[in-house]
């Protein structure tokens, strides 16, 4: 069984789950500890029992807790270099033994499961978006992007399941109470993904047969899950696209339920 959950995403912080029979992983690790571990017993998971993290970047809504976690549990945690050079305070945390650096590209397996990670246009150090795979299965994790591309796209296609970032809103941030400079960086090609942007996408995305999308990492201030849903679901619907999609937004509160792969 191939699995996908996600436990928490927005702005305020992420964390998800994926897992087989075999192995049992988390993405990211930006919440506390406690709230993390109760967000897996709610799935049926123990935290003891997770055998890797890995890391998409080091900004600390993604890494709030790696560290302490990664001790605690002597939990190996995945990451490429630069990631690891720029979170100083999270590596010193963690046993040199469990730092299992990959080259951004690079595919890398732990357990039945094989990792892709691809370069993704945001404001870090080697910030990685992820494909997936078990066996002929592959899902996509597609957060913090600060404009989508080609090449991008093209990792993404025939995906069975897709986080998508769906940030914010234009009008919203607009009229925000964000710093000039703040919001720059947001709307720019290294900043997030809008849900505008988001649709545009999906409506892509879905000529390969990629039609299970989860939009994520929604921002608190300048967004809202209702908006979200509904400007991507008006961007697919206007553009006429004959595929039938699911369509569900990532909590930042609570588990959504766990998704099974087939």
């Amino acid at each position: 069984m191939f699995e996908f959950c996600n436990l928490y995403s927005g702005s305020s912080g992420n964390c998800s789950f994926v897992g087989t029979d075999n192995v049992n992983i988390l993405i990211d690790c930006g919440e506390s500890q406690k709230k993390i571990t109760t967000a897996l017993e709610s799935i049926g998971k123990n935290i003891s029992n997770i055998d890797a993290i890995v890391v998409t970047h080091e900004h600390s809504d993604h890494i709030k807790n790696l560290g302490a976690i990664s001790k605690k549990y002597n939990i190996p945690v995945y990451a490429n270099e630069k990631t690891f050079n720029n979170m100083p305070e999270q590596t010193k945390l963690i046993n040199e033994e469990n730092k299992k650096i990959f080259k951004t590209n690079d595919y890398f397996e732990i357990g039945d499961l094989k990792f892709h990670p691809f370069h993704i246009p945001h404001d870090a150090a080697d910030p990685c978006g992820y494909n997936i795979y078990n066996d002929e299965n592959k899902i996509s994790i597609a957060t913090d992007i600060g404009h989508m591309e080609n090449e991008i796209l093209h990792k993404l296609e025939g995906s069975k399941f897709l986080l998508l970032e769906s940030n914010y809103e234009p009008e919203i941030l607009k009229y925000a109470k964000y710093p000039y400079y703040l919001k720059r960086r947001i709307a720019g090609p290294n900043g997030h993904l809008s849900n505008q942007e988001a649709g545009e996408t999906i409506v892509k995305l879905s000529y390969s047969g990629v039609n299970n999308i989860m939009l994520g990492h929604l921002s608190n201030n300048t967004n809202f899950p209702e908006l979200a849903y509904k400007t991507v679901m008006d961007e697919i619907i206007n553009s006429k696209i004959n595929h039938n999609l699911t369509l569900t937004v990532a909590s930042r509160l609570k588990p959504n339920d766990m998704i099974e792969i087939a």
